[in-house]
């Protein structure tokens, strides 16, 4: 059977499609909940129909998509939380007034120079119940007192809702948290917070405790800091404390992959099971023995990693593989896939939307359907030429099948990829089976010296060549444009050139050439788009005036700092690459500017304007110290804009007099980039 002519193949894209299309479109659950319970009983009705009559019909397996995608959108609806009643985001006065806030502490997040960081779960707002997923700022101080998962606190705050990205075509960290059902953040001082001496001790506190354990105990066994945190990553995934240089260093060297434990370390741990449980035999109770201890080891590892999306998908893949093999039905791989698919987005639709989630499954996908054709070209016959190839030809396979998507986030494409999988490899599979070992060790005692050393040091060997290979920066390729039209584009290149790689045909070398074609008209969509746009850009800079001016290709910058070196080129850089333009010139800035006939008036620190200027747009740079009311009433402009060189202090002051004057007031500190 053809893997396309499986219907679960096609339910499961019906479901995936009824997810985004909630997503993007927004739809109203009462309409969804009609038209799934419509269809729900008309499915019924044709399906009984059929089973009498022993038929199969065209408006049977229509139905069943119709409902599906039904589902998939009922699905996103239900998981998204601020669609509840009880959700805190209803309740408004805990966003402009402080109210008593009470918490449970469920996840220890990375902390940053100023603060720890912790995703809480809401119970009470001044006494009234709610619920819902916030994260908690606790700013650093020099006490030893740190608050612990499962700890439950009160805090007398104000609720700070998820701010959008500050500049053009950057990460939007706000999205990012929603999708994630979490809306809103808390700011505080550890003296503001009133710990509950009674710990919620739920399964998220007893992995936070396994967590402190293993850790306390490697610290008595003199386990050097910088590899017991690269430790905890590659093996638990916890990269809470890991270095932003080590990081750095894995994602130009192209390995990032590792620090995130997905279905590489998952398939170590059940190859390592499998292998400790070989010895014994293969008979009824033996069997299920060996799968029962699989299943228990890989739920033990998803709740030890802390549950995390890319653990859970993997754990639930490798699970049923287990149960297949158990079972002696070596099925198709795909359809085990596409069942691990439905099953995790019926419980959490978001991950649909995870890049780590996109990434994980496209490059299992290409390794299982390019690697044997890769593979099938060379077949050598030494060991080592072996080892070589094959490790080659399974990280093409997955690279080519995510380069799309990887261009797409990231607009960035680490050359020597090849050259990391094969050295790192054998390095990384002792770590991972040594790793295990100390980890469990761990668990119960501090590990012995020589088992600690040893681990550290392959470790810090696995450091030392990502280093190597990341130091070669000129292999590092970035600032890719690749927009939405070229991820598609691009995709069907791919796709059709493996279908007609595995079985050359006319047809399907014309769905090859089809798809250099649309590829051509991607570039073309690329180029009428940026030659018809014009834009006038006030970036949020904080110790800078940044005011971009683009008409179709050309981009004229205005700044204070008018050399080159002196500029965040982020800030710009993630504009250009983002537009796919280049910046045509760099000039300082002045005080009137012009852009489709409306005047824009800028006044800075040396307060310099003439008050018969009548600007539409008013912008605020450097803390002019003005006195705004006189300003508005000479000037009248249509709305002011305030940018992030400008003091929070001040802008208070200026927000009251606009909306005294009813003149809209857009800070970018608050609101981010203005797009005019």
């Amino acid at each position: 059977m053809k893997v396309l002519d499986f219907p679960l193949v096609k339910i499961t894209s019906a479901f995936v499609l009824g997810i985004i299309a909630s997503y993007y479109l927004h739809f109203s659950i009462t309409l969804i909940v009609l038209l799934t319970s419509i269809g729900f009983i008309v499915f019924s009705r044709a399906f009984i129909w059929n089973l009498k009559r022993n038929k199969k019909t065209i408006l049977f397996g229509s139905l069943s998509y119709i409902l599906s995608f039904c589902i998939g959108a009922l699905t996103l609806l239900c998981h998204t939380q601020s669609l509840q009643k009880s959700n805190y985001t209803h309740c408004q006065t805990a966003f402009k007034n402080p109210q008593s806030v009470t918490l449970i502490l469920r996840e220890k997040l990375k902390s940053n120079d100023y603060s720890d960081r912790y995703i809480g779960l809401v119970k009470t707002i001044s006494e009234k119940s709610y619920s819902g997923k916030i994260i908690v700022n606790v700013q650093k101080d020099s006490t030893k007192t740190p608050l612990i998962v499962g700890n439950s606190i009160k805090i007398q705050t104000i609720l700070q809702q998820n701010k959008p990205s500050k500049n053009p075509n950057q990460f939007d960290y706000g999205r990012y948290l929603a999708d994630k059902q979490i809306y809103a953040q808390i700011y505080c001082q550890k003296k503001d917070i009133l710990v509950s001496k009674t710990i919620q001790k739920d399964i998220w506190y007893y992995c936070a405790q396994l967590h402190s354990r293993i850790i306390s105990n490697l610290e008595k066994s003199k386990f050097n800091k910088a590899e017991m945190n690269v430790a905890l990553a590659l093996i638990l995934g916890q990269q809470q404390e890991i270095s932003q240089d080590i990081i750095q260093d894995y994602q130009y060297s192209g390995a990032t992959h590792i620090l995130s434990v997905s279905g590489l370390h998952v398939g170590f741990i059940m190859l390592f099971i499998t292998f400790i449980l070989r010895p014994i035999p293969n008979t009824r109770k033996g069997s299920f023995f060996k799968l029962a201890s699989i299943l228990i080891s890989l739920a033990g590892f998803a709740i030890i990693s802390g549950l995390s999306p890319s653990v859970l998908r993997s754990v639930v893949m490798f699970s049923f593989v287990a149960i297949g093999s158990h079972l002696r039905r070596n099925g198709n791989i795909y359809h085990t896939l596409l069942v691990s698919i439905l099953l995790i987005l019926l419980f959490e639709p978001y991950f649909l939307f995870d890049v780590g989630f996109q990434l994980s499954y496209i490059a299992l996908f290409f390794i299982l359907w390019l690697h044997p054709i890769l593979k099938n070209i060379y077949k050598p016959k030494n060991k080592l030429t072996v080892y070589i190839w094959e490790a080659l030809t399974v990280s093409f396979a997955a690279q080519i099948g995510t380069l799309p998507l990887c261009l797409y986030y990231f607009h960035q494409f680490p050359g020597l990829f090849f050259a990391t999988n094969i050295i790192i490899l054998p390095v990384l599979s002792f770590i991972m089976i040594a790793g295990i070992v100390v980890m469990i060790v761990a668990i119960f005692t501090s590990p012995p010296l020589f088992m600690t050393m040893i681990f550290e040091k392959s470790i810090y060997l696995l450091n030392l060549m990502i280093h190597a290979v990341a130091s070669l920066d000129s292999f590092v390729i970035r600032d890719i444009s690749f927009n939405f039209y070229h991820l598609w584009a691009f995709s069907f290149f791919i796709i059709g050139s493996i279908i007609w790689i595995k079985k050359p045909s006319f047809n399907k070398l014309v769905l090859v050439f089809t798809s250099i074609i649309f590829i051509q008209i991607s570039f073309i969509l690329t180029k009428v788009e940026t030659e018809n746009k014009e834009e006038l850009i006030v970036y949020n800079e904080k110790n800078n005036t940044l005011i971009s001016e683009r008409l179709g290709s050309h981009i004229t910058l205005y700044t204070r700092d008018t050399i080159q070196k002196d500029i965040n080129t982020r800030n710009i850089n993630s504009y250009l690459v983002g537009n796919s333009i280049r910046l045509t010139k760099i000039q300082e800035i002045k005080n009137v500017l012009y852009f489709k006939n409306n005047k824009i008036l800028i006044i800075d620190s040396t307060k310099t304007f003439s008050e018969k200027i009548h600007p539409d747009i008013l912008v605020l740079t450097q803390t002019s110290k003005i006195n705004l009311d006189r300003v508005l009433e000479n000037i009248h402009p249509k709305i002011v804009i305030a940018d992030g060189s400008n003091s929070n202090s001040i802008q208070k002051y200026w927000k009251k007099s606009c909306l005294k004057k009813n003149i809209p007031f857009h800070s970018t500190k608050e609101k981010g980039y203005y797009q005019f």
